[in-house]
Parts: C-alpha cells; structure tokens; sequence
C-alpha cells in the first residue's frame, strides 16, 4: 500500500510527505508526525539514528524512539527511515567503509523491526560505487517487506569545453554527472532487484524535459523538492517555475510521491482529479494480461458486457457503415434496393444493432446475416433479436465464418476482430476465410489496419516478469494498461493489412526491421521492451486506434500490447535502437518474433513459437 494510506482510499492517490532535516530525539517523532499530519501531509522522511553515531564495541544505537514510541501501523504507514548521510562505503578510508557498512546494516535492520515501508539510502559520494552496491545488493537478499531508495540528485549536464579531464579525473559526483547513468550501474549491480528504488533531489536546475522523460519508466518512489526549488512570486508568496510545475505534474501522473513543502501540498490541492475513464483503469495500471484468443476459446459473459460499454468504439462503427450505405446505394434506389450485410463474428450484437442504427439514419435498407461461432453468445443473439423486433431483418449463423457457406454475396462484411496489435486476435486469417462470400466490389469494414512499436522504459513490468524466473515469460506479449513507462521514440508502423485481399497466393506471414532514433538530449537510456498499438482504418477517413498520435479519444477496448526483452538493453547517448519483427504463421497458429540487433545483440524471442502464440 502506498506511503500515508487514507482510510477507505485504494486508488492511486496523490501522496506527499514532509522530510525532517533534524534529529527528531527521544519523544519528539510523535509530536512532529501529529503536526504534520495535522497540516496535510502523509508521511515524514525521518533519521532513525543521531547523525553524530559512529560503531564503537558494545554501543548502543541512538535511535529517534523507541518502537514504542509509536503505533505499528503508524511507523508502516507514515514514517520513512532516513539512514545516516556520512555513510561512505566507497572511501579510501578502510575505518571509514567499514563503519560504514557495519551501520548501514545496523540502521537498515532497526528499520525492518520498526516495519517500515522504506528507508532511503544516502546519495551515493563517487560515481564509482561497486562496494556500496555490493552491501545493499546483500541487504536486499534479505529484505522481505521493505523497500531500499536510493537518494540521488535530478541532473544531467554536458561537461563544458576544458571539463572533460576534470571529470574523467575525478572521483566524486559532480554537477556534470548524469544520475540516471549512476542509477542505472548500482541497479545493475543489484540485479535489477525490484526492491531498489529511487528517491529524487529536485532542485533549482532541471535538465531538458526529454532527459527527465527517462525517469518516469524508472521505479522513482518520491521526488523530493529542494528549498532552492522554489520561487517568489509577485505577491511575496513561494511558487514553482513552470517547468518544475509540468515535472512535479508528470511524477504525480505516474503515481510518484513527493517530499515537500506546504506549497507543494496546495498546488498538488488544485490539481485536475481524475477522469472517470482513467479512474475505471486504475487496476488495470501496469498488469501484464495475456491477449484473448477468440478463435480458440469462447469469449465470457463479463468480457462481451465489458466491451459492449464502449460507446465511442460502436460510435465509429456505425458512421463507418452509414458511410459505406450511402456510397453503396444512390438515394434514387433506396426504396428498391436492400443492402446485404453480414456480420462476422457477432458476438452478442452490438454490431448488429450499430448497423442497423446506420441504415435508419441514411434510410436504406439492410438484410442482415449475424455469423458467430459462440453457441453461448448465439443464445444472448436470439434473445436480443426476438426483443429489438429484428426477425425479419437479422438472420443469425451459428458457426464459424471460416467453415460457413454463405447463401448468397454480402455488400458489406463487418468485423471487429482487432486486437491491440491489430493482427494479433488473428483478424486476417478469419476475414481471408470469410471473404469468399464478399462481392467482388464489396465493401470491407475495417479496410486496412497497421501495427506499431516503440521502445519503452517499463521497469516495473520487467520485474514482474522476472519474478516468475523464467524464458517463457519474457517471450510472451502481453495487454497492459501502460503507466510507470517512459517511451524513449516515436511510435513507428509494423505490419499492414487490407481487407479485402485478392492478391494471388497472399500470405500474412511479415517481417520488418526498424530504426528508432533517441532524442540527442535525452541522454543514455534503458530498453526493457516494446509497447504496440495499432491504428485501423474501418471506411474511408473514418478511423479507430490506439496508437498515442492517433488515439480514438475515449475509447477503452483496447490496451497496448507489450514485447519483453529478456536482457534490458543499455543504449548509449547518440546510438540508435535497431529492432526486428516477424509474424510467423503454421497450419495451427500464429506467433511472433522479436529481437535488437543494435546498440547490442538480444536473442530472438519466441523462436517457434515455443513460449506463445495464437492458435488457429
């Protein structure tokens, strides 16, 4: 549960704390959480222990309190442990790294009994930091309930004219340091635990808003603003720039808490709350689902009324039809001509009834045939044609559109087999087999639709993968509803089909190869994968997609799809991102393909299909 948890509240709000730069001594911690919790905040960022403690043989730790200074839901729900910030695990100094160690276990271990959420790690004093690394990377074997945050300043800078030997021969952290690049080493070193986090420094300066871009993919836990962060406004009163507005906008959006001040608590007040659609998303917010397999398994009850409710995607429908009707019958054969329109894959109707709406707005006439391989949705069908008084006008099919002889040619064949890949519910396989019934000047709807990709951040979703500690897994696509990612370049096009398809001997297999190039401000970055859309175009200039340029507004069928990369790929600032994608097709199924072959090799994934595919 998030930091300050409100009573009854289990969306993901929009927390903030307040850090306490003092030592907060013996009984002092309960009256400086009552005030703040009285002013609004959710949490303090504490010290555990007086920042003046050094080891010695048989002392004991001076703590803020003792554990029962405080109630245990209190120290989980609104303290985070703020360790010593002399530790330096990498000094010269061998006394200086051993106390250092021998206290960061000491404080880590007090903090675990206090069952806190989260301690937050001291900023790390070198930008080489394998010894530290090594013992939080042990800390975290152990740890169980807690998380570990590493503290490090937002920055990233180019090193001026003249500069380049003083960094090279420094030790320490400099402004011309990047921290993501400091991030991400210790993270390696820690083996991408999903416990290792990061807690932000914001200060005055901000880099360019395509480097902070990258954080939002990471597992940023609290973003922390500086006193120097703030500005006086005309009034006399503390405020943020603009910039620092938009950030603080995007780490909220991207459900990241915030130490701060009172100020930042009001601007966090008067914040748009979320509309309903994201609200109804919520806990669908970076869940790995595997895709529906329509043509092999029979579709629920709860799915089809899920679906149903999405009132833009029928919307867009049913203009397409309307559109395609009047094309298809000039006004002075309207009341001698009746359009055939066959609908395949009806599932329980909504299509139908979208149609139907189309042909009383334009005022022609349909015969309708309603093709559904579902025998439980056939049953929902009926009972929807027999209540609409639809008998004479809808004729329903129970079977599959592939196996089943049409009596006669459709006008218009009507299908929504998309999925957020486009292709990937198998949509060309079934309307190839259904196009047989379809006139030669026949209308398809959709017409054409394209896939995209584009590589993201995700690492969230990385560590979800790898907690099931296996290949299969990270070989497999999955529908998320993307959140706490950072795409890192354009979206580009993939696969294209059209509908319908005469060319001779035409087959659905694809491959293409793709070059992504990174924003040359936005600095080094890491890939844990690809996120895909697609955009459909269902009849004429009336489109329906996902892909975020041009998105259907409003429209909740459709979540992107995610391909995993086994081993995140580092990609160094100036370099491209060179992918590869096949679809692959067998007698049986369908599957994907996918690997980098630039700024370093991947494997191919889903060799065969041996981890996930689609079954025909």
């Amino acid at each position: 549960m998030p930091l300050g948890q409100r009573a009854g509240d289990k969306s993901d709000s929009r927390f903030s704390g307040v850090e306490v730069l003092d030592f907060p001594a013996g009984e002092c911690l309960p009256a400086v959480l009552s005030h703040s919790l009285s002013s609004g905040f959710d949490f303090l960022l504490a010290p555990l222990v007086d920042p003046a403690y050094r080891p010695t043989p048989g002392a004991v730790l001076p703590v803020a309190a003792s554990d029962l200074v405080l109630g245990p839901s209190q120290w989980s729900s609104h303290i985070v442990g703020k360790l010593s910030e002399w530790i330096d695990l990498d000094a010269e100094d061998e006394q200086l790294r051993l106390d250092s160690e021998l206290t960061l276990k000491q404080e880590v271990a007090w903090a675990s009994h206090l069952s806190l959420q989260a301690c937050v790690l001291p900023t790390p004093r070198r930008s080489s930091c394998g010894n530290y690394a090594r013992v939080v990377n042990q800390i975290l074997q152990g740890l169980t309930n807690m998380q570990l945050w590493l503290r490090l300043p937002l920055e990233k800078s180019e090193p001026m004219d003249g500069d380049h030997d003083k960094v090279k021969n420094s030790d320490h952290m400099t402004e011309m340091d990047d921290s993501w690049e400091l991030w991400n080493s210790f993270r390696l070193l820690c083996e991408h635990s999903s416990q290792l986090c990061v807690a932000l420094d914001i200060s005055s300066t901000l880099p360019s808003m395509n480097s902070l871009g990258r954080w939002f993919g990471e597992p940023v836990r609290v973003a922390i603003l500086q006193t120097n962060a703030f500005l006086t406004n005309a009034r006399g009163y503390p405020c943020l720039s603009k910039r620092h507005q938009k950030l603080m906008t995007g780490f909220f959006n991207h459900s990241v808490q915030t130490g701060c001040s009172q100020v930042m608590k009001a601007t966090m007040k008067k914040m748009d709350p979320l509309p309903e659609q994201e609200r109804f998303e919520i806990n669908y917010r970076d869940f790995l689902q595997s895709p529906l397999q329509p043509l092999m398994d029979n579709l629920e009850a709860q799915t089809y009324e899920t679906f149903e409710k999405d009132i833009v995607k029928y919307t867009q429908y049913r203009r397409a039809v309307a559109k395609a009707l009047v094309d298809r019958v000039p006004d002075d054969s309207v009341s001698t001509t009746k359009t055939v329109l066959m609908v395949v894959g009806a599932g329980r109707g909504p299509l139908v009834k979208a149609s139907l709406q189309a042909a009383e707005e334009t005022g022609r006439k349909l015969k309708v045939y309603a093709v559904e391989k579902n025998p439980n949705a056939v049953i929902t069908l009926h009972s929807l044609v027999k209540l609409e008084g639809w008998e004479s006008v809808v004729t329903i099919i129970s079977s599959d559109m592939r196996c089943w002889n049409a009596p006669e040619k459709a006008d218009i064949l009507v299908s929504e087999l998309l999925g957020s890949f486009g292709d990937n519910e198998l949509s060309p396989e079934c309307l190839d087999g259904a196009q047989r019934f379809l006139k030669p000047d026949g209308i398809s709807i959709p017409s054409s639709y394209t896939s995209f990709i584009q590589p993201i951040t995700a690492s969230k979703l990385h560590n979800d993968i790898k907690a099931h500690k296996d290949i299969a897994h990270f070989e497999t696509s999955y529908v998320v509803k993307l959140h706490r990612i950072a795409p890192l370049s354009p979206p580009q096009p993939v696969f294209t089909f059209n509908h319908p398809n005469y060319t001779p001997n035409a087959s659905n297999q694809r491959y293409t190869k793709l070059q992504f190039d990174m924003p040359p401000d936005m600095g080094s970055c890491l890939v844990h994968g690809f996120a895909g859309y697609f955009d459909s175009v269902l009849y004429k200039d009336v489109h329906l997609g996902i892909e975020p340029s041009t998105a259907t507004p409003n429209m909740f069928s459709w979540f992107p799809i995610f391909f995993p990369l086994r081993k995140p790929i580092y990609v160094p600032l100036g370099s491209p991102i060179e992918a590869h994608f096949w679809r692959c097709c067998a007698p049986t199924k369908v599957w994907y393909e996918w690997a980098v072959t630039t700024p370093s090799q991947s494997p191919i994934h889903n060799s065969n299909g041996r981890s996930h595919w689609v079954g025909l």
